[in-house]
């Protein structure tokens, strides 16, 4: 019998695991749906949805059998050889976003990491681009991912203070500023990396008509176009992927989170054959990438997103979650930003920071993220329903009036 409590697990993991993390001290024991269970019993809805890996809720029955019945087949085989998973994982992700070819890989990270060999390699190969040579223009307040060479790219000093020499061949504009693309674009440059809303930056939401324009820049000038759909896609701002909004197909997508429902870390870079083309055997790799258990746990965690309707879900409870929000008279809130249900409230800075909010709402059974410090983000599971949502905004509503 556990014995153990709250503080007890906290002090263990403040002990022997590294302080890479403040989390909001709540020890969740069992999830299901959009709630979870702490060690003591308490019971929280999660409006975070583990940064939108949650998008079928925790623990869907359907996405855990599949699971449970491939891992008592097979789990690896690592890619020296073929199993039975991974060809239909290729075909039914490739029909339902209509690219021609995919590349599988474990973390988000590893998914953004891929698309940077795979754009260079085809700058050099294809487009001509001199040998070392190639640019890639990323945004501002961007969030791709924690390696070396990903952080070299941030503009968030944190993110890069102490971790430095990093990898060249990066430029950095203004996010949604569009006459700052077509400047930034040279004949060496390869690729333009954009996530159609920044997450990781608070919800963040370009001008209307910048993913369609920046697809135009990136045409004219035989640049592809890298969306980072890791957090937006599979549903969670109300279409498959965000850049359907305006109407824009990207040359290459990465994919990750809520490719596996949270179950397992899955992730998928999608291209042309064209592009992916460049790569041949032994250009790039990884044990895991593409495992049975991966490739099952993703195909029925896609068609999860499909059967349940949840990309229509989250455009539906999208709208009502931001009319309700804007509804809200409180002194603290500067706006309220989104699409689908992915949602930032930001904050004035007098509010105190975000941060106190979310500790409020964990004491009254809501569990949401403070981002960039003055940002809180709402990001619930996509199988929410209406009457659970009315129960989370009366204790937004009571945070943010009364604290």
């Amino acid at each position: 019998m556990n014995t153990l409590n709250t503080q007890d697990y906290v002090a263990l993991e403040n002990q022997y695991n590294a302080h890479n993390y403040q989390p909001l001290d709540v020890v969740i024991t069992r999830g299901e749906g959009v709630w979870v269970w702490d060690v003591e019993g308490r019971k929280y809805m999660d409006c975070l949805s583990a940064y939108s890996a949650l998008n079928q809720g925790h623990c869907h029955p359907r996405i855990v059998q599949a699971m449970v019945e491939q891992a008592q087949r097979l789990a690896l085989t690592s890619r020296a050889f073929r199993n039975d998973q991974l060809p239909l994982l290729a075909q039914e992700l490739c029909e339902l976003t209509g690219y021609e070819m995919m590349l599988p890989m474990n973390s988000g990270t590893e998914a953004v990491e891929t698309a940077i060999k795979t754009v260079r390699k085809w700058g050099y190969k294809v487009k001509g681009v001199p040998d070392n040579r190639a640019e890639i223009i990323t945004c501002a307040g961007n969030f791709h991912g924690r390696t070396i060479t990903i952080i070299g790219f941030s503009s968030d000093e944190q993110y890069r203070d102490g971790f430095s020499p990093f990898t060249p061949g990066f430029k950095l504009i203004p996010y949604g500023d569009i006459g700052a693309l077509e400047r930034a674009v040279t004949p060496h440059t390869v690729a333009f990396f954009v996530e159609p809303i920044q997450g990781e930056g608070g919800v963040v939401v370009p001008p209307e008509g910048y993913v369609r324009q920046a697809r135009e820049i990136c045409t004219h000038h035989d640049v592809l176009m890298v969306a980072d759909e890791i957090q937006t896609g599979l549903g969670r701002t109300g279409k498959l992927l965000a850049c359907e909004h305006e109407g824009v197909r990207p040359d290459v997508v990465t994919l990750g989170k809520a490719l596996s429902g949270g179950m397992y870390p899955v992730s998928a870079v999608l291209s042309s054959r064209e592009v992916l083309g460049v790569f041949e055997p032994g250009d790039h790799g990884s044990t895991f990438g593409g495992n049975p258990l991966a490739c099952a746990v993703a195909r029925e965690a896609l068609k999860v997103i499909v059967d349940e309707h949840l990309c229509e879900r989250s455009a539906e409870l999208g709208e009502y979650l931001m009319a309700r929000l804007h509804d809200i008279q409180s002194r603290h809130v500067a706006l309220v930003r989104g699409r689908g249900l992915f949602v930032g409230i930001v904050l004035k800075p007098q509010a105190g920071g975000a941060r106190r909010f979310c500790e409020a709402l964990k004491e009254l059974g809501v569990l949401a993220k403070d981002t960039h410090g003055n940002v809180i983000r709402l990001a619930p599971p996509l199988v929410i329903t209406q009457e659970e949502l009315d129960w989370a905004l009366e204790r937004i509503e009571e945070v943010l009036t009364t604290l």
